[in-house]
C-alpha cells in the first residue's frame, strides 16, 4: 500500500466516524423529539382534514399512519401559497441586521430598539430581566427580534440561521408552558403579548418552512403550540383599549394564516366581532381614538385597515359592514387636524417622534383604502395633487384636540392644543398643554414619555416626571398633577374684526375650563390674533390656596435669553425665525428657570430650556396670568406693552385690551370668554 493510499484510508475512516457521530446525534435528537411528542390521532385533531389540499394527510390519518400523515402535512405547507424559499443569491444584507442575526446565534438578543443587546445565557433564560422595565420583557416574549434570523436566512441560504431559529422555538415552548412561572400572565402569557407571537410566528413559519431543518416533528410541535396560543388569546382578551384591538387583529390573522386549523373559523369570527364592536366604543364621533395619543391613534388606524384587507383577501369582506370602513376613514381625516406641515405631531400620550417618510407611507396606504378621498390624496402626494382641507384652524371637539393655523405649507404657523376629557392608559394629565410650530420649527415640543412602563408596583421616577403636569405647558397648583376633564366654553374661528388705530385684523378664540384640582378650576383662553401671534389668559378660581405656576419650555437646540426682571424669554436662532414668550401681568409675578427634558425616542432624552411664571394664591379670590406668545423675524424681540381699557374684566370674561407692539397699538375686544 502506498503512502497516498494509506492516507486515503485514514481520511475515509475519520470521515466515516464523523458521519456516524453526526447521524447518531441526529437520530438521538429525533428519538428525543418523538419520545417527547408521540404522534397519535389526537395530534391531528387540531386540523380540518377536509380542507382543500389536505386529502393525502386525511388518507394517512385514516389508515393511522401518523408519520406519513405528518410528512404529507409538511409537503402541503411547503407547497402552500406564501411559503418562501431561500434566495441564496448572495444578496447584501444590512450590516445591522446581519449583526443582530449573528448575535442571536450566541443567544444575545435585542428585544427592544430602546436598549442594547443582552446575553440571555448558553441555556436561554427567558425570565432574565436585565433592566427594570417590564416593556423589555414583554418585547422579549413577543419574539419579534427573530426577524433578523429570517431575513439573513432567506438572503444567504445559510442553514445555521434556520437551525437556530427552530432550536430556540423549541426551547421557548419547553420553558414557557402556561403556568410555568407565577407572573407569566404579565409577560409570556399576557394575551396582548401572545397575540404578537401569533402575528410573528405566522411570518416565521412561511420564512423557514422550506428549510431541511424544519422537520415534520417540529411542524407538529409548532402547530400544537400555535393552536394553544390562539385559543388562549380568544379566551383572555384585554377588557378595553388598544391592546384589545391588537389581540383581535392578530387572532384574525391567525385564522387567515392557518385556515387548515379546526378553530380557524372561530378565531376569524372572534377577531371580526371584537373589531366591529370596538371601533364604535373606542373611536369618538370626531374620529379620534379614545386614548388621546396621536401615535396610538395612527397605530389603531393600521389595525383596523389591516383587518379589512385580511378579510377581503380571504373573501370575507361582507363580515365588516360599510359603517366600519366609514369609521376608519373618519379616523384618517382626523390626522391632519393634529399634525404639523412637516407631517410630525405633538408627542402627547406616550407618542414618539415620527418621520415625514413614515407618514407619507401611511397616507399612501390610506389613500389606497379610500381612493376617492381627495383630502387624503393631498397628503399622500405631499400636497402635489388632491385637495387641501377646506379649513385652516380645526378642532376634534370630542377628543379635545384644537389647532390654530394660518396655512398648510412649510411657512405656516400652527399651534396644537390639548384640552380634552379624562383618558386612561397612555394619556397624561396635561390639559392646556400646547405645541407651537412656526416656519418649519417646533419651538415648544411636548416632553414625550422616555419610558412608560413600571416593573410590578415599583415606581419609575423618569416615567412619573414625563407624565407630570409640570412637564407640560399648562397651569399647576404647588406643582401637583391635574385632573383632565375639560369643558369647552368657546371655539370661534370665524374671522372677527379687530379695532385698532391703523388696521383691522382677525381674532380666533379657544376657551375651556378644567377642574384641575379638588377646589381649583382652571380656565384657559387662547386668542389667535391676526393669524400671527397668541395671547394666553389663565384664570385660577376656587377655595384652594398655594403656589400657582404656568410652565413653558423651548426646543432643546437653542440657548435662549431668560429675562427674569422683565418676565420674558426669547429664542436666539441665527436664521431669524424666533419666538418671544412674555408675561404681561400688572400684578407681581415671579419668573423661575426649571429643569426640563424632551424625549423623542424610547429611553433617550435631552435637557431643554424651561421656565415658569409663578405667584401665590392666598385666598378665595381668582388669580389671572396674561401671556403673549409672539413669533417674530430677526434677532431682536419686539417690545410689547399692554393696557386694560374700560369695561375690561377677566373675572366676568370681558376682554378689552390695548396691545402696543414696537410702538404700534391695537385694541383686542371680546365679551364671550
Amino acid at each position: 500500500m502506498t503512502l497516498f493510499n494509506a492516507l486515503q484510508m485514514i481520511f475515509f475512516f475519520r470521515s466515516l466516524k464523523a458521519l456516524t457521530v453526526t447521524m447518531a446525534l441526529q437520530l438521538t435528537g429525533l428519538i428525543a423529539v418523538s419520545q417527547q411528542y408521540q404522534l397519535t390521532a389526537k395530534s391531528f385533531a387540531i386540523l380540518n382534514l377536509k380542507h382543500s389540499g389536505m386529502e393525502q394527510v386525511a388518507k394517512a390519518v385514516a389508515r393511522k399512519d401518523y408519520e406519513d400523515a405528518s410528512q404529507q402535512l409538511l409537503a402541503y405547507f411547503r407547497s402552500r401559497k406564501g411559503a418562501l424559499t431561500v434566495q441564496a443569491s448572495g444578496k447584501h444584507v444590512n450590516a445591522n441586521v446581519q449583526q443582530l442575526a449573528d448575535d442571536i446565534l450566541q443567544h444575545q438578543f435585542k428585544p427592544h430598539k430602546g436598549y442594547g443587546t443582552f446575553d440571555y445565557g448558553k441555556d436561554i433564560n427567558w425570565q432574565y430581566r436585565p433592566v427594570q422595565d417590564q416593556l423589555l420583557s414583554t418585547f422579549l416574549h413577543r419574539t419579534t427580534f427573530w426577524e433578523s434570523l429570517a431575513s439573513v436566512y432567506l438572503a444567504t441560504g445559510d442553514e445555521k440561521y434556520a437551525r437556530e431559529w427552530i432550536l430556540q422555538v423549541q426551547d421557548y415552548i419547553k420553558k414557557n408552558r402556561q403556568g410555568a412561572h407565577p407572573d407569566d400572565q404579565q409577560f409570556a402569557w399576557k394575551a396582548f403579548v401572545v397575540s404578537f407571537r401569533l402575528n410573528n410566528w405566522a411570518s416565521f413559519f412561511n420564512q423557514f418552512i422550506n428549510s431541511p431543518h424544519f422537520t415534520r416533528q417540529f411542524l407538529m410541535e409548532f402547530l400544537q403550540f400555535y393552536n394553544e396560543q390562539a385559543n388562549y388569546v380568544m379566551a383572555h382578551y384585554t377588557d378595553i383599549g388598544n391592546h384589545r384591538l391588537y389581540e383581535a387583529e392578530h387572532l384574525l390573522l391567525a385564522g387567515t394564516s392557518f385556515p387548515e386549523m379546526v378553530n380557524a373559523g372561530d378565531w376569524r369570527r372572534s377577531g371580526i366581532d371584537v373589531l366591529n364592536a370596538e371601533i364604535v366604543k373606542q373611536v369618538y364621533p370626531d374620529g379620534m381614538q379614545f386614548e388621546l395619543s396621536p401615535g396610538y391613534h395612527i397605530g389603531t388606524i393600521g389595525t383596523f385597515l389591516r383587518a379589512l384587507k385580511m378579510v377581503k383577501d380571504a373573501g370575507l369582506q361582507k363580515e365588516f359592514p360599510e359603517r366600519y370602513s366609514n369609521w376608519v376613514e373618519k379616523m384618517v381625516l382626523a390626522v391632519p387636524k393634529f399634525t404639523f406641515p412637516d407631517y410630525s405631531f405633538p408627542l402627547y400620550g406616550n407618542s414618539f417622534l415620527t418621520t415625514k417618510a413614515t407618514m407619507l407611507n401611511n397616507y399612501q396606504a390610506w389613500s389606497q383604502a379610500f381612493p376617492e378621498n381627495k383630502e387624503i390624496q393631498y397628503f399622500a402626494t405631499d400636497r402635489k395633487s388632491g385637495e387641501a382641507p377646506q379649513y385652516l384652524s380645526g378642532a376634534l371637539k370630542n377628543a379635545g384636540f384644537y389647532a390654530f393655523r394660518n396655512g398648510w405649507n412649510e411657512q405656516s404657523t400652527v399651534m396644537q392644543i390639548k384640552a380634552g376629557p379624562p383618558a386612561e392608559f397612555h394619556s397624561h394629565p396635561d390639559n392646556g398643554n400646547f405645541v407651537l410650530w412656526v416656519k418649519g420649527r417646533d419651538f415648544t415640543p411636548d416632553a414625550g414619555s422616555f419610558v412608560y412602563a413600571n416593573v410590578g408596583n415599583n415606581e419609575n421616577a423618569k416615567r412619573d416626571w414625563y407624565r407630570s403636569t409640570k412637564a407640560h405647558q399648562t397651569l399647576t397648583l404647588n406643582d401637583q398633577n391635574i385632573t383632565n376633564d375639560a369643558k369647552l366654553k368657546k371655539w370661534e374661528t370665524t374671522r372677527l374684526p379687530l379695532t385698532g388705530k391703523k388696521q383691522a385684523g382677525t381674532l380666533e378664540i379657544l376657551s375651556y375650563t378644567n377642574p384641575s384640582y379638588k377646589k381649583l378650576d382652571h380656565q384657559r383662553s387662547f386668542l389667535f390674533v391676526d393669524q400671527s401671534f397668541f395671547i394666553i389668559i389663565d384664570k385660577a378660581s376656587g377655595e384652594a390656596t398655594g403656589k400657582l405656576g404656568i410652565h413653558f419650555n423651548f426646543k432643546e437646540d437653542v440657548n435662549p435669553v431668560l429675562d427674569k426682571q422683565n418676565n420674558l424669554a426669547y429664542t436666539t436662532y441665527d436664521d431669524g425665525n424666533n419666538l418671544l414668550i412674555q408675561n404681561l401681568n400688572p400684578d407681581r409675578v415671579n419668573m423661575r428657570e426649571e429643569a426640563s427634558f424632551v424625549s423623542y425616542e424610547y429611553q433617550k432624552e435631552t435637557p431643554r430650556p424651561a421656565f415658569v411664571f409663578e405667584k401665590m394664591k392666598t385666598d378665595t379670590s381668582a388669580q389671572t396670568f396674561v401671556t403673549v406668545v409672539y413669533p417674530y423675524n430677526g434677532s431682536k424681540p419686539p417690545e410689547i406693552l399692554i393696557k386694560e381699557n374700560a369695561g375690561h374684566s377677566y373675572a366676568q370674561g370681558h376682554i378689552n385690551l390695548t396691545l402696543t407692539i414696537n410702538g404700534k397699538s391695537r385694541t383686542i375686544s371680546t365679551n364671550q370668554l
